[in-house]
């Protein structure tokens, strides 16, 4: 039988995944946001770079502003920015060809602020911890991070797995200043 007699057509192409550039960053919003301002557009370890930009801008608004940044505020801040980052994520995943990018570091930052709004105020060392044990979860990804990872698609499921990563820090954090 040749091929142009057969009953089921090719399936098309899949469209081809879309790199992340400084130009497509800047081209909409969502993707400013979804790119964390640029950091996700970092070469290596992208969402090591989101974090890092979290907690430098994080240490920097709430010491230059302590009356506006303060852990009320920042609780609200983080609501918000959840809620824009499912729609800047699924907007920009789907610009990219590629629903859960790693360029998209807002997922990381939202995270990574709940954690320093609940362990602040903290030494810098236990700051860097709390760093480290974050990027562990995020990267490691234990059940049920991964079920939900794996499951959850979309703008919503790039926002949640990293919140579970946030539970996840704290609740070391927990254990460890009840029983250290």
């Amino acid at each position: 039988m040749n091929q142009a007699s057969t009953p089921f057509p090719p399936p098309p192409a899949a469209p081809r995944k879309r790199k992340p550039t400084p130009h497509f960053m800047l081209a909409h919003p969502a993707h400013w946001i979804a790119q964390g301002f640029g950091s996700g557009l970092s070469p290596i370890m992208p969402g090591t770079a989101g974090t890092l930009f979290a907690w430098l801008s994080y240490a920097v608004l709430s010491t230059r502003w302590p009356q506006v940044f303060t852990a009320a505020n920042w609780l609200v801040i983080i609501a918000a920015g959840f809620i824009i980052g499912i729609w800047a994520c699924q907007r920009t995943g789907q610009a990219l060809n590629s629903p859960d990018d790693g360029s998209m570091v807002w997922d990381e930052i939202i995270a990574f602020w709940l954690v320093l709004v609940l362990v602040t105020p903290a030494s810098l060392k236990t700051q860097f911890a709390a760093f480290v044990v974050f990027r562990f979860f995020d990267m490691v990804k234990p059940p049920p991070i991964a079920w939900f990872d794996r499951r959850l698609k979309g703008g919503f499921g790039v926002m949640w797995d990293d919140i579970v990563a946030a539970f996840y820090t704290l609740l070391v954090f927990a254990f460890w200043r009840t029983y250290w």
